[in-house]
């Protein structure tokens, strides 16, 4: 007889259902999102690499992730461009981008209760998190910093559901705000999409991660316009992609735990 399933409970699409003790982490005023010191970059490359390498075993062993069409990135290896996804895996949603894009690093959109992780925390600068300012004052350099790594032709990967619900096979909704970057930078996105399935061994399932694009911002259209389109374009391919989704591991209620 198979066990019970986990049960999360939830009041709205905003909830945090996984929170660290450091929750309500502030970046320091000072902080940084690009270092120009070489050692802290040299630093970053190796502890990059190592994480890497690492991630190979756990994305294929421990989480079993598969990915589907990541032929379509082919064509902009020499291009920067963003990459959006459901947020349902606390550590394989880390990981996995940099396998989907392999050769091209990557860097995360991620929110400041992340650094505050005790031990991984500090590190995940160097690893390439880009956390969102505590302050609007600081929302200038956060900008410079994605574009940055836009016009060094990387990656910059982005939740917009903005909280992590594990293993949850459906797509939450988000905000459009979170597609101003690629038309501000008029640079290509694309998405990728983790699916589920029952393995025929082993209590948890299998992961699929479906990738779709290039979603290009329309020039023809104004600023409002063209952030509606490609929200448009990136959530029906995200929510289409997730009906091939065939299990669910843990249940999803809406309410209070009783």
């Amino acid at each position: 007889m198979e066990k019970e399933r986990k049960t999360y409970y939830y009041e709205s699409y905003e909830d945090d259902l996984i929170q660290s003790k450091n929750q309500n982490y502030k970046l320091k005023e000072d902080y940084k999102w690009l270092h120009n010191n070489i050692f802290y970059n040299c630093f970053s490359y190796i502890a990059y690499v190592l994480a890497y390498v690492i991630s190979l075993f756990y994305c294929k062993f421990i989480l079993h992730i598969k990915i589907k069409n990541r032929e379509v990135l082919k064509k902009y290896k020499k291009q920067g461009y963003f990459l959006y996804g459901n947020h349902t895996q606390p550590i394989g949603d880390v990981f996995t981008p940099a396998h989907i894009c392999r050769n091209k690093r990557i860097y995360v959109v991620v929110s400041p209760s992340n650094l505050g992780v005790t031990g991984i925390g500090p590190l995940l600068p160097m690893l390439g998190a880009l956390p969102i300012p505590s302050s609007i004052k600081k929302m200038s350099e956060f900008y410079n910093a994605i574009k940055t790594r836009i016009k060094q032709k990387k990656c910059v990967v982005i939740y917009p559901e903005a909280h992590v619900w594990p293993y949850y096979t459906k797509i939450r909704p988000f905000d459009e705000t979170a597609f101003n970057f690629p038309i501000s930078l008029s640079a290509p996105s694309f998405c990728m999409t983790t699916t589920y399935y029952k393995r025929k061994f082993g209590k948890k399932p299998g992961i699929i991660v479906y990738v779709d694009g290039p979603f290009n911002v329309d020039e023809n259209l104004n600023k409002k316009e063209k952030q509606e389109k490609l929200f448009n374009q990136i959530y029906q391919c995200m929510e289409n992609r997730s009906k091939n989704s065939t299990y669910e591991y843990v249940k999803y209620e809406k309410g209070k735990k009783i």
